[in-house]
């Protein structure tokens, strides 16, 4: 299927092309993206990149880019969608022919050489009915696009139904594509910006990695209280380390022990009073007593009376060192007892912050035990301690021991369940990052697993590979279509082989340089080469009265060069089919007829028989430019469709780079160079300032004031009169601008006074002066300044 050019996308690294993009640069006055036409004019001064655009024109009809280039990119669109790269540049299917420098230099070596000739090159032969008979059969066959005939026809069709199911399924996929990134990474809804998910990074590749996940037979959808469960894991800090409980060291068993073997022992005074054997309130009183008084009273401190010489030697008999040493070890006892108990609050601290909070739970409840067993151990203390106190208070009375239950297992227990809660939240501390990243993925799956059950997933896939299906189908009927063509082409190729001609490949040459320009003593010879008895082919000659011809000028090797392109638009290989043609500068070195004429033979042998898909022409000469504006601006399509087939742009350079822009609208309504050179002078005299996308104004501005004013003094003043003497009259009385005027004419469009003024800068406030002088004279005239502006398409004029 023809497909034309719609844009050239990008071009990198390709002379004045350093970083053209199409996107940024071609744009109409309501800032939409402009596109290529059926017909393309393109309007550049010289150096301003129209021959490296025709270069790579060149290089979709070649099959190659010149090597001089160093790492150039490009790439062009066409209609159908598809592109081709400097990197795929057989691979787009059309019929390209560009005329350039490059063609030239290829076909026609005599232009460099005049001992070289011209490549030759075959149209359809004649005098051979039969097989144009079955050329015609099988062309009938092959059919058109346009009227949608023959295995033609069949192909268009099936391309169209191709391009149909392809759409289909491209939208189907686009629009699941769609969900799938608004789900991976758009705002607010996307698992990128869910930090529960923490992952920065997700994006469309790794939501289908998790949807394969989640699609698998072994996955398992969380329940409600895992999500909990895992949201709570994601809200833990790590936590400090917890120490062991070391003071929880209980003296239980050694308490027990001692307070049998004490209250148990049995003792005997020296000489025991026996009163206060029978009396252990008395003896305590006794004993107490003679604290108070041996060594310190003659008398009884109570009733007054003297003490006896000999009490103190029966009191000593009486509790001897035996009693004493006992009741010292149950005093000592009676301490280890309380201070084992005021132990039991400090056991051990069970502190629920220390902990993570899936440990809050066993952690109440072990605090719960703690307290009932706490309880316990000090009852049971308490017991030890009122039978060591009994015992203590009679001292010479042996008593049996009554131990209590004992606690001392299930506080250890309690302790033990401590010390397991603790390790596995220290543990726990260890693990945290590698479980919360597990829970992160288990809750990132869980979204998955839940957003493709909302979106019907799997009724999502299979729709598109049914569609992907159809489209399968369709390009296999598209193929083969295209095989069908391709076959029934190479049919009429081989009988057009039968019948082609290379020397009537001059005789066209020689009819366009004899009936468009002219040129009666000018032609092409065809010279049939022989090796041995066999025809070798053929070779062009130029010839001049019938005689090869030598020191062609530059005219007129253009005119040959380009009246042979047009011939070869008829070679063999081109005709039958509608080419994409590139005609870069065609007019170089010829005079006004001439050019002319190059204008008259494209429109009579191209445009008008509309034996062409699509038709660029690139010019720098103004003259030929108001030509081309003459070519068919016929309307394509329908209603809403309907649009012209006819576009103008401009290549503008700026120092080293070049760009593409629409053709302003004075340049492209209006014909003559004279509106051009006036709008150069307006910039000039309106510019603020200089910089890199005006410098260009100031830098041409000296051969352009040059020549507006010639031809506008010309016009105004047509009488012969010299060039000084217009401007004084121009500018009336006043001389000063004049000279002004003549020197930034003459000094900077023609550099008088040598190298020194090469070499200088431009003098930027004098051209603007000069500039303003002119446009100031200008306005004298309303009506034509007015006119003026218009012209180049400025309504309010600031200046």
């Amino acid at each position: 299927m023809s497909e034309g050019i719609k844009k050239i996308d990008f071009i990198k690294n390709m002379a004045v092309f350093h970083d053209f993009r199409w996107t940024s640069s071609v744009r109409d006055d309501g800032n939409n993206v402009a596109e290529f036409k059926k017909i393309n004019i393109l309007y550049g001064r010289n150096y301003s990149g129209k021959t490296t655009l025709s270069r790579i024109f060149r290089a979709l009809e070649t099959g190659s880019i010149s090597n001089k280039y160093s790492a150039p990119e490009f790439q062009l669109s066409f209609d159908s969608g598809s592109n081709a790269t400097q990197n795929a540049l057989n691979s787009h299917g059309q019929v390209v022919r560009v005329f350039n420098e490059d063609f030239v230099r290829d076909n026609l070596r005599f232009i460099v050489d005049d001992e070289q000739t011209i490549n030759s090159f075959a149209i359809l032969g004649e005098d051979n009915t039969k097989l144009e008979e079955e050329i015609e059969k099988h062309e009938a066959e092959l059919g058109n696009e346009e009227d949608k005939s023959g295995l033609l026809g069949e192909l268009l069709g099936a391309e169209e139904k191709f391009i149909e199911a392809r759409k289909a399924h491209g939208d189907k996929s686009s629009e699941l594509e769609g969900k799938l990134r608004d789900k991976a990474n758009k705002a607010g809804i996307g698992i990128k910006h869910n930090k529960s998910f923490g992952d920065a990074n997700y994006n469309v590749p790794k939501i289908k990695t998790d949807i394969t996940t989640v699609t698998k037979g072994t996955y398992s959808p969380l329940t409600d209280e895992q999500v909990g469960k895992f949201h709570d894991l994601l809200r833990e800090e790590p936590k400090p380390e917890i120490p062991e409980s070391s003071s929880f060291n209980l003296q239980y068993s050694a308490t027990t022990s001692k307070a049998k073997e004490l209250i148990e022992k049995k003792i005997q005074a020296s000489d025991p009073i026996q009163e206060l054997l029978n009396d252990a309130a008395l003896a305590t009183w006794v004993r107490t007593g003679r604290g108070h008084h041996q060594e310190k009273r003659d008398k009884c401190a109570f009733c007054g009376s003297d003490l006896p010489s000999d009490l103190w030697e029966k009191l000593d008999k009486h509790f001897n060192q035996e009693s004493e040493e006992l009741r010292q070890a149950l005093d000592n006892l009676l301490g280890s007892i309380e201070r084992e108990r005021s132990r039991v609050p400090n056991l051990l601290k069970i502190k629920n912050s220390d902990f993570y909070s899936n440990f809050t739970s066993n952690l109440d409840l072990l605090a719960e035990q703690l307290s009932v067993q706490s309880t316990s151990y000090c009852a049971s203390l308490d017991s030890i301690k009122e039978q060591v106190q009994k015992r203590k208070d009679d001292i010479f009375t042996p008593l049996e021991f009554d131990p209590p239950e004992s606690v001392e297992d299930a506080l250890n227990a309690v302790r033990d369940s401590y010390e397991q809660l603790r390790n596995e939240s220290n543990q726990f501390t260890t693990s945290l990052s590698a479980d919360q990243s597990e829970a992160r993925a288990a809750l990132r799956l869980h979204e998955v697993h839940t957003f493709i059950n909302i979106i019907n997933y799997d009724n999502e896939c299979t729709a598109i590979e049914a569609l992907n299906e159809a489209k399968g189908k369709a390009e296999e009927a598209k193929n083969t279509a295209k095989e069908k063509v391709r076959t029934k082409r190479a049919e009429i190729g081989e009988l057009k082989a039968q019948l082609k001609d290379e020397s009537k490949g001059a005789d066209r040459v020689n009819d366009y340089l004899n009936n468009f320009f002219g040129h009666q003593s000018l032609s092409l010879k065809a010279i049939e080469g022989t090796s041995g008895d066999a025809s070798s082919g053929y070779r062009f000659e130029v010839t001049r009265n019938s005689q090869k011809a030598f020191h062609l000028s530059e005219g007129e090797c253009s005119l040959i060069a380009f009246c042979y392109f047009m011939a070869k638009l008829e070679d063999i290989e081109t005709k039958g089919h509608k080419p994409i043609i590139w005609i870069d500068d065609p007019i170089s070195s010829l005079d006004s007829n001439h050019i002319f004429f190059v204008y008259s033979l494209i429109n009579a042998a191209i445009v008008k028989p509309k034996n062409f898909l699509q038709l660029f022409i690139s010019t720098h000469n103004l003259d030929f430019l108001k030509y081309l504006k003459r070519i068919s601006n016929d309307y394509t399509g329908k209603g809403d469709k309907r649009k012209k087939i006819r576009e103008f742009f401009m290549l503008e350079r700026s120092g080293d780079i070049s760009q593409i822009s629409l053709m302003p609208g004075y340049l492209k309504n209006y014909v003559t160079e004279f509106n051009y050179l006036f709008h150069q002078i307006y910039k000039c005299a309106t510019a603020q300032f200089i910089d890199d996308d005006n410098y260009q104004d100031f830098y041409n501005f000296g051969n352009n004031a040059r020549k507006f004013l010639e031809i506008y003094l010309y016009y105004r003043y047509p009488n012969g009169v010299d060039g000084d003497d217009k401007l004084l009259k121009f500018f009336g009385d006043d001389s000063i601008p004049t000279i002004f005027t003549e020197r930034v004419n003459n000094e900077y469009s023609h550099l008088c006074g040598g190298f020194e003024r090469g070499a200088s800068p431009i003098e930027v406030p004098e051209m603007k002066t000069v500039a303003q002088q002119i446009i100031s004279k200008l306005k004298i005239d309303t009506d034509q300044y007015l006119a003026f502006l218009q012209s180049i398409g400025v309504q309010d004029d600031g200046f």
